[in-house]
């Protein structure tokens, strides 16, 4: 979702910078890029080990960020979208392939992001953290995507802007597109199968879906 459907990459950096600063917490922020695709939760723990915080834990810094996210989204200020997203899910769509949603991200964002572009039916599953133990780049998210789609994973085709989400893509046994989304910082694509620097590159009947 976040750098594939909206332009949040930003957003989300600058509120985890928002909440080391809160709880007093040295963090150098081109750090952050190896983090793209994980949980805030996890980036939290691995600062916290490292620097032997053991008074504050993990999860009192997701919630604090989580919460200062969703009081930015509903200043009302809305985020735009990635050129051509929608129109691939819509072409997609029409040519009868089946789509699921897997993010790292909270519960609530995806609702908030879901509403703000009306995709609210355009998935046939959402999945966000809340429904996995382990986030990427472990595999785990993507592997609950195809059971729920009731498909093998080898049939599927996992579009991603993240080292991290590529990694678990691969790790799941998909095909993986790549894209390079400016605002993602450096990430290492190399192991997608495909890299586009546009969502409008991607030829559906590559995959064997028809435009209609």
């Amino acid at each position: 979702m976040d750098g594939v459907i909206v332009e949040s990459e930003l957003l989300h950096a600058r509120i985890k910078m928002e909440t080391f600063r809160h709880f007093g917490i040295p963090f150098d922020e081109e750090r952050l890029n190896r983090y793209m695709g994980r949980a805030s939760k996890e980036l939290f723990a691995e600062v916290l080990q490292e620097q032997g915080k053991k008074e504050l834990s993990a999860q009192e810094m997701a919630v604090y960020k989580h919460q200062r996210y969703l009081e930015v989204l509903e200043q009302g200020d809305s985020l735009p979208q990635v050129p051509g997203t929608l129109q691939l899910i819509q072409c997609l769509k029409n040519a009868g392939a089946r789509i699921a949603l897997a993010t790292s991200s909270q519960p609530k964002a995806a609702e908030f992001v879901l509403h703000q572009f009306g995709l609210e039916t355009a998935f046939e599953s959402v999945l966000t953290c809340a429904d996995v133990t382990e986030t990427k780049p472990n595999p785990e998210i993507y592997l609950l995507a195809a059971e729920r789609l009731e498909v093998s994973p080898v049939d599927c085709v996992v579009l991603e802007d993240s080292q991290n989400g590529v990694a678990a893509a691969k790790a799941a046994g998909m095909t993986c597109i790549g894209y390079r989304n400016p605002y993602s910082g450096k990430q290492d694509l190399g192991q997608a199968d495909f890299v586009v620097d546009a969502i409008s590159d991607i030829d559906i009947a590559e995959f064997g879906w028809q435009k209609k």
